[in-house]
């Protein structure tokens, strides 16, 4: 750990921020913020150029800059908190049931008190879970996200909450509102929330225990620092940011959606990020997060301003000037905003650490080059695994005993308790073949996804963009039909080549450049979603050839297409079978071939395992690591083929959410977050798992008594978190650490004790 101290006395007369506290970054950020703005200005003067827009710019920043410097506390701490979303949901929710005069109607004051207690509980489960029970913090916050986000829905049902009437009486709403100076009241909350967590962070303890933990977590601990303390602190600090933000919402709009807060932890993440901190921790300012943020909404208003022209129309043979505005197609701000952010992290390491324009000088004026402060490059590599000394102690196990020590063994019975259970419940519907073909159907996108992840999981990465990969394939097979005229054929290869280089890409940042694959993929979730939006101008598109739409039919559809009639019981396999099934099998028994019995298998499972030690046996890391990603993309990429022909249309919002679905899969289905584990059947199993939990929740189920009822399916998320949670958890500390078998040694030891004791006594 580093940090930067102020060298000497400041001179009488000049007043110098400590560099904690600002630094060349915010200032860079300030530079390209003027001119962003000025930008805005000149495209639409009548709005840039009036104090109404930075006025806008404030109130809109207000909550994700409040969110920031939770999260950046967080970030600098080398942890993460991809719940604050759900959180800001969740909390925002709360206050409305509490207050809604159609609901709980209490005052204000003591639903924002219960609030605020909530957020804070939140973070303490986040802490509880990454530095006591030692769960990756990406994976206890993406659990929290699903059940924040399950718990929203089941609470309001899908439904608004409203009470503007009774908001007039309370004072706790003027927070939403304009005060007399013309301004936003929620900037006030910003500017003081930024002030404090800036000087929390740069010039207490509570910072500098931050600053050492995120650095070099053991040298803390020498130190007497209480590292999980500070952690626990940390995510505590940013529920509470986005509880603040969440009523900050709700003191504007006076009511709620079941859709708040929803995406709002990648654009934090993103906004900390620009703002200069580290993925890797020890480093970040909370000024910068703030600017981050501002720079992200700031980003979003002048892409969004359209330019002021005169369109020439014929109306009846008399040609009419009519005045319009000249837009961004939809999609360029997420675009424009993962290239911001994947640039962002490259520039630290490469141009500031690496004195790229100090070099350039010495190299222009003729004088010596300096060196570079840093030729590791960007370098970051997460946590890996100790390795499951358990697993060792399979080797020999025969029949039932070896099948349950398997990785993957809870998620294929517990898949097969949940179809029992839809059996018994309905065996009139849950047994039929056609039953059975619509599961497969629900069950292909995710586990198509699942199959790529499975090998980047293993490698010890991640890919957050499979979601928008999918988005952006189907949108290219979409707009080749459809607007370009293309046939099927040409579609799907170029759905594939578009899949083929998100892949590369992303390879190539992870593998080749250095950079974290959560944060490389972070960018393309943004940039692909965006591209996939701008492609089809955020519309709707269908009417594809019916041989395209072939794809996502049963068997017997296709072969009547070819005039073939199934007949006898190949005709019910054939209704029941389609062909994405197909696909997926070949796809899977392929994957699972490669994984488990070939030499590139391996070679995943010694990479994700121990990086370093692979690389000293001779395999090139690298070139697993980016083929990995790249089979990652190319899975999406299938996926969004079929989902266009499933559907016979393509929306902009395909895959939405679904990267967080298929790395619960592999999870679920026995896969370690921090590599080196993971299998085709049991990433399967896991994704089967989360598609017949959805079917259940969904299932009629008739009463003795003639009536029936439908389960809460609003709360699948919450089913899905948990089940997640207890995975993660029976990984890390029953694999990991046989804490059974060390919980049975401990035991047999104060046995042998106690009859050793007794035999001396008897001796003596």
């Amino acid at each position: 750990m580093s940090l930067e101290m102020t060298a000497g006395p400041t001179p009488r007369g000049r007043v110098k921020l400590p560099s904690q506290l600002l630094g060349s970054w915010e200032a860079g950020l300030l530079a390209f913020m003027a001119l962003l703005y000025l930008a805005g200005v000149l495209i639409n003067p009548a709005f840039f150029g009036t104090t109404d827009a930075i006025s806008a710019v404030l109130r809109d920043t207000a909550r994700f800059g409040v969110m920031a410097v939770g999260m950046t506390f967080v970030i600098v701490n080398r942890d993460l908190d991809l719940s604050v979303g759900s959180t800001l949901g969740l909390v925002a929710v709360s206050f409305s049931i509490l207050f809604a005069p159609t609901h709980l109607d209490i005052d204000a004051g003591t639903a924002t008190a219960i609030c605020l207690g909530l957020g804070l509980l939140v973070g303490l489960i986040n802490g509880v879970l990454v530095a006591i029970l030692r769960v990756p913090p990406f994976i206890a916050t993406l659990t929290m996200l699903f059940i924040g986000r399950g718990v929203v829905l089941g609470l309001t049902g899908g439904k608004t909450i409203g009470y503007d009437i009774k908001a007039r009486d309370y004072g706790f709403f003027a927070l939403g509102e304009t005060n007399g100076l013309g301004f936003n009241n929620q900037i006030l909350i910003f500017l003081l929330f930024a002030a404090v967590g800036a000087l929390l962070l740069a010039k207490t303890r509570i910072g500098y225990e931050t600053y050492a933990t995120g650095g070099n977590d053991q040298a803390a601990q020498y130190a007497g620092i209480n590292t999980r303390w500070v952690r626990v602190r940390a995510f505590m600090l940013s529920s509470f940011c986005a509880a603040v933000a969440g009523l900050m919402n709700v003191a504007q709009d006076k009511g709620v959606t079941s859709q708040y807060g929803q995406g709002a932890e990648l654009i934090v993440i993103a906004a900390v990020i620009v703002g200069g901190a580290s993925i890797a921790g020890g480093r970040g300012r909370v000024l910068g997060a703030c600017l981050g943020a501002a720079l992200v909404v700031l980003i979003d208003k002048v892409l969004r301003e359209g330019v002021p022209t005169t369109r020439v129309i014929d109306v009846g043979g008399v040609k009419m000037e009519v005045a319009a505005m000249a837009q961004l197609p939809p999609g360029a701000v997420p675009a424009f905003l993962g290239l911001l952010l994947l640039g962002a992290v490259l520039l630290e390491p490469l141009v500031v650490r690496g004195n790229v324009l100090g070099r350039l000088k010495g190299w222009l004026l003729r004088r010596d080059v300096p060196a570079s402060a840093d030729s590791g490059g960007i370098a970051i590599v997460g946590v890996k695994t100790m390795g499951a000394a358990s697993d060792a102690r399979g080797v020999g196990l025969r029949g039932l005993r070896a099948f349950l020590h398997r990785r993957d063994a809870a998620a294929i019975i517990l898949m097969v308790v949940l179809w029992a259970a839809g059996f018994w419940l309905r065996p009139d519907f849950w047994g039929s073949l056609d039953n059975s073909f619509n599961l497969l159907l629900a069950f292909t996108e995710i586990g198509l996804l699942s199959l790529g992840l499975t090998y980047v999981i293993a490698n010890g990465d991640i890919d957050l963009s499979v979601g928008s990969v999918l988005a952006l394939s189907g949108a290219v097979a979409a707009f080749t039909m459809k607007e370009l005229g293309g046939d099927p054929a040409t579609a799907v290869v170029l759905a594939l080549a578009a899949g083929l280089a998100c892949g590369l890409f992303n390879g190539w940042l992870t593998a080749k450049i250095g950079m974290p694959a959560f944060v490389a993929t972070l960018g393309m979730f943004y940039i692909a979603r965006g591209l996939a939006a701008w492609l089809v101008s955020g519309r709707q598109l269908s009417g594809f050839p019916e041989a395209y739409n072939l794809l996502g039919r049963n068997l017997s559809v296709v072969l009547e297409s070819f005039g073939v009639h199934a007949t006898g019981a190949f005709a019910a396999v054939a209704r029941a079978v389609s062909v994405q099934t197909l696909f997926l099998a070949i796809v899977a028994i392929l994957a699972a071939v490669v994984l488990g019995a070939m030499s590139f298998g391996q070679k995943v499972y010694a990479t994700g395992g121990n990086e370093r030690a692979a690389s000293y046996a001779g395999i090139n890391t690298k070139r697993v690591r980016l083929l990995s990603l790249v089979f990652s993309s190319l899975c999406a990429a299938a996926a969004g083929v079929i989902y266009v022909a499933y559907y016979r249309s393509f929306n902009p919002a395909a895959g939405q959410l679904r990267e967080l679905d298929a790395i619960a899969s592999v999870i679920i289905g026995g896969g370690s977050i921090f590599g080196g584990y993971g299998t085709i059947i049991g990433s399967l199993a896991g994704a089967a798992v989360i598609t017949l939990i959805r079917a259940l929740l969904s299932l009629q189920i008739f009463l003795s008594d003639g009536s029936s009822f439908v389960m809460p399916q609003h709360w699948m998320n919450v089913f899905i978190g948990l089940i997640l949670l207890a995975a993660v958890i029976g990984d890390i500390w029953f694999r990991q650490n046989n804490i059974l078998g060390e919980w049975k040694r401990r035991r047999q030891a104060r046995a042998q004790a106690r009859h050793d004791a007794r035999a001396a006594g008897v001796a003596a």
